[in-house]
């Protein structure tokens, strides 16, 4: 890209910084003397106190508990490089600098995951708590802690645990963040020491984003209140493994030996948390749908902290060995997507021992979650990896025939395993509640009355029991066990090999990740951990399965030797883009039937390839322009069809030409990719959307249907408004890939009943495909035209799809005044919906960004000096310090910043160094 554009706004290097900085600095002066004048809570703000909890980053700090000295030195983002000689001393470390710059954002995390959401902002959150308590993810990791884990991992994050406290001591309100000097006008609230469990608890959080196909489960089941079976199947096509590759290519399962080989060799097996053998590969549905609008309900309303709630998660990661690149060792990139949050989830850091050593084993450098001990994704001395959701099914629901005090179990009654839980409310009074368990997992439907509809509603076979007052839902979920997650956390940021790489990984047992390698030895690798169940022969848990039948539960657990990998494959690179990690033939057990379709797996192949093909050798810089791509495989297919159809209204057809010679990059210029993205926006619409049921359209959009189960003829009866019933950015068809892949499914069938669609207003009906475009274009150029006016010279892709960083509690339900001086934006973007450059949007509900690459990073494993990374946001939690979003704008233009590792690198990138003493 030439160095006087930007790869995503169109505008001068640093031309948008500039201009909101200038912002920033007038906000603060608007922020403080609207807070002199007494807006917030009619109390005396000042410049003091929205300084008050920034962090001190030079001169020295004494903290009982520490050994020895402790170098912080942060660069010029504030990224801090902590150096120690002792692995205690280290991790202590770690947690007062998180704290410093995130304990906000910490605390309010470890209240969600442990259900205590009430006692920091009072009755709005009790719904939610409750929803928490009855998972349990804060019981799950204190039994881990307590049980699980090594005696090493508990000794880290007890230090860490140390050093946030010593951070917090002494400290309360305006010292720790401008929050909590919000939170103490309304009420009393003071935090609580930092302990070990509240660390592990986020791994449960970071897990139920990752939980896979729950989401389609529960959307399948709701489509049959007005879809046939054949009508579903067309909406969730078969994974195109022809024409998108799967991750693993060249390994192979063995049936005589029992596990999963390469080269004809197999590597045997790290670690294995399975007891079964093979089995067969299942398939077939168990025929049981429910209307499980209840649960849908409960699960959109959780903290958008928790991410998107499982929608639309997904990452990039790839690996190129050195065979094809210039240095002649790897590169490895990775671009995780999530939900935007301010800050961002990640936290870059570096965690250095002055001498590795038995004492102090680390030397470690990447992005962490503030709250929790290590590096999750980046890189030590030896090795690299990155990762991906691999979207395998570790969830199922299960419908619950209720008995009194008991739930029925193979033609018996079993008491319910139940425990008391008590919300304290800020400003209240507090709430008992009880959870029930069975021996699927606790029940979700004592949440909801809604999920009480559910079970009176649920379709089943003949040989079910008598439905009485209805069935429970209870959820299955291999994090609802104690796991070792949080020891693969450490010994993956020591490995110093593929061999110890592979040991590390076996422990991580949830959530299930696509794990990429690279070493400075020049190998690389994939492997895929994690605990997946085996189920029984026909059942592929895509639907929820009958809980008083023990042959629809679980068998056991897939050996870890059993689950595909690959080493130095000859082709020389390795892709993970949440597509499917292997063919279905070639595996015997069933991971998943909702893969991502593999769109974007398969445009950085085919990148990855195209340079290879030429000659070439790739650039870290070119990683880089990978990762930046913004090429929309769905206008691939659609514009040429556009195109052929003739147009009679001439504002219209103006629009049409857009389309002509459009080379389908999403540019945040680009009006030819805002025409496009709202022709598919209505296309989605017209085809499908108006078509499901209202439980998965967009909330307060009404239609006239006909009703459901009706009787008579249907010229005889009257058609009924429905409203739909989900929040914007969770709605059907959200345009990701697996419409790209339904879609063209449809494309021969041109007088497909899904292409017809009834007359509205002024706006013609359709019979046919080309109808129906022709209709989508004519909505799109007056949908654009109210939203950007009649002249399209001015129309930009930037204007439609823009990103607002909120901050996820007081920012989204706090006073207007609050959320003004909290959240930053908009920015406007280039990329799209299942595009490598994934700022993700919901075609159902609009056109603004709902998920990012939260973070990028290249590593280069010729010289670690050399890797680049970006954060969503900066190192800094605190609303108006000078790294809250210094990251942003670079990261919406494309660029990456220096990642400095060496000691020489990283004292000639210091601005600031901080000595802790003991």
């Amino acid at each position: 890209m030439p160095p006087n554009t930007t790869a995503s706004t169109g505008q001068q290097p640093g031309k948008s910084g500039r201009k909101k900085g200038r912002r920033a600095r007038l906000i603060v002066l608007v922020l403080v003397l609207a807070m002199i004048g007494g807006v917030a809570y009619g109390t005396y703000w000042s410049i003091s106190t929205v300084r008050a909890s920034f962090p001190q980053t030079k001169g020295s700090i004494t903290l009982d508990g520490l050994s020895g000295p402790v170098d912080v030195k942060r660069d010029g983002y504030g990224i801090p490089q902590i150096y120690a000689s002792s692995d205690e001393d280290l991790f202590m470390a770690q947690g007062f600098v998180q704290a410093q710059d995130r304990f906000y954002e910490m605390d309010v995390r470890r209240h969600m995951t442990s259900g205590r959401l009430s006692e920091m902002f009072g009755k709005s959150q009790v719904d939610n708590d409750e929803f928490l308590r009855t998972l349990g993810w804060d019981r799950i990791a204190k039994e881990e802690y307590d049980s699980k884990l090594s005696d090493a991992t508990k000794k880290y994050l007890q230090a860490y645990a140390k050093g946030v406290n010593a951070y917090l001591e002494g400290k309360e309100g305006e010292e720790l963040s401008l929050e909590y000097a919000a939170l103490g006008f309304a009420n009393d609230y003071k935090p609580a020491e930092w302990t070990p469990v509240d660390s592990v608890s986020w791994l449960k959080a970071m897990a139920w984003d990752l939980r896979g196909n729950m989401q389609d489960e529960i959307d399948r089941a709701l489509m049959t209140s007005r879809l046939g079976p054949q009508q579903v199947k067309d909406l969730y096509p078969q994974y195109p493994y022809d024409r998108n590759k799967a991750i693993v290519q060249e390994g192979q399962y063995d049936e005589l030996t029992g596990t999963f080989e390469q080269g004809g060799a197999s590597t045997g097996s790290a670690s294995s948390d399975g007891t079964s053998t093979a089995g067969a590969s299942t398939s077939g549905a168990t025929g049981l749908q429910s209307q499980l609008s209840g649960l849908y309900g409960v699960l959109e309303d959780l903290p958008t902290a928790v991410g998107v709630n499982g929608n639309g998660i997904g990452s990039n990661s790839w690996v190129v060995s050195g065979d094809h690149t210039i240095t002649g060792k790897p590169l490895l990139a990775n671009d995780p997507h999530l939900s935007a949050s301010l800050p961002s989830v990640w936290y870059q850091m570096g965690l250095h021992c002055r001498s590795v050593s038995s004492k102090c084993q680390y030397n470690v450098s990447g992005y962490t979650f503030a709250g929790l001990p290590g590096v999750v994704i980046g890189h030590n001395q030896n090795i690299s990896w990155g990762m991906t959701n691999s979207g395998v099914d570790v969830t199922d629901l299960y419908l619950e025939k209720l008995t009194g005090s008991g739930y029925q179990y193979d033609g018996k009654v079993k008491p319910f395993k139940t425990r008391e839980e008590t919300i304290k409310v800020a400003g209240g009074a507090s709430k008992k509640i009880v959870v029930r368990e069975t021996n699927n997992g606790p029940l979700l439907s004592d949440r909801s009355d809604e999920l009480v509809k559910v079970g009176k509603k649920a379709t089943v076979d003949t040989s079910a029991p008598d439905r009485g007052d209805g069935y429970g839902i209870s959820l299955r979920w291999t994090a609802l066990d104690p796991g070792t997650s949080m020891d693969a956390v450490f010994a993956m940021n020591k490995a110093a090999n593929w061999s110890d790489f592979r040991a590390a990984a076996a422990l991580f047992d949830v959530p299930s990740q696509n794990l990429v390698y690279a070493d400075t030895e020049g190998h690389i690798g994939y492997t895929l951990p994690g605990k997946i169940p085996r189920r029984a022969e026909n059942v592929d848990g895509s639907v929820p399965q009958p809980g008083w039948d023990s042959k629809y539960r679980w068998t056991g657990y897939i050996p870890q030797d059993e689950l595909p990998f690959e080493f130095d494959p000859a082709r020389g690179y390795i892709v993970t883009a949440n597509q499917a990690v292997i063919d279905k033939d070639k595996y015997p057990y069933t991971l998943t039937g909702d893969w991502g379709y593999g769109t974007r797996s398969q445009r950085i192949t085919d990148l990855i390839k195209s340079k290879i093909d030429d000659g070439g050798k790739i650039s870290t810089d070119d990683m880089r322009q990978m990762q930046l791509d913004n090429s929309s495989e769905i206008a691939k297919l659609l514009v040429p069809k556009l195109l052929e159809i003739d147009i009679a209204d001439k504002d219209v057809r103006e629009a049409q030409k857009l389309l002509e010679g459009w080379d389908y990059t999403q540019d945040a210029d680009s009006a030819a990719a805002a025409y496009f993205n709202s022709v598919w926006r209505n296309i989605l619409k017209l085809a499908f959307g108006n078509k499901l049921p209202k439980e998965l359209r967009v909330k307060g959009q009404c239609l006239w249907v006909e009703p459901v189960n009706t009787t008579g003829p249907a010229d005889e009866t009257e058609d009924v408004r429905e409203c739909g019933q989900r929040d914007a950015d969770q709605a059907q068809p959200d345009g990701g890939d697996r419409w790209f892949e339904v879609v063209r499914g449809l494309m021969d069938d041109e007088d497909s009943d899904w292409w017809k669609t009834p007359k509205s207003g002024t706006r013609p009906k359709a019979d046919n495909r080309d109808e129906l475009f022709e209709r989508a274009m004519i909505d799109a150029r007056w949908e654009l035209t109210a939203k950007l006016g009649k002249d399209i010279d001015t129309w930009s892709w930037g204007r439609l799809h823009r990103l607002f960083l909120k901050n996820q509690t007081l920012g989204t339900d706090g006073p207007g005044f609050l959320q003004y001086a909290l959240n930053r934006g908009p920015w406007r973007l280039s990329g799209g919906e299942a595009t490598v450059n994934a700022t993700g949007w919901n075609a159902a509900g609009g056109y603004g960004v709902v998920w990012v690459p939260s973070m990028r990073m290249v590593v280069n494993l010729g010289n670690l000096d050399k890797s680049k990374w970006i954060n969503l946001t900066g190192a800094s939690g605190h609303a108006y310090n000078a790294h809250y979003t210094d990251q942003t704008d670079k990261w919406a233009d494309g660029e990456l910043l220096d990642w400095s590792f060496s000691d020489g690198a990283v004292d000639k990138s210091t601005s600031d160094t901080l000595v802790l003493k003991p």
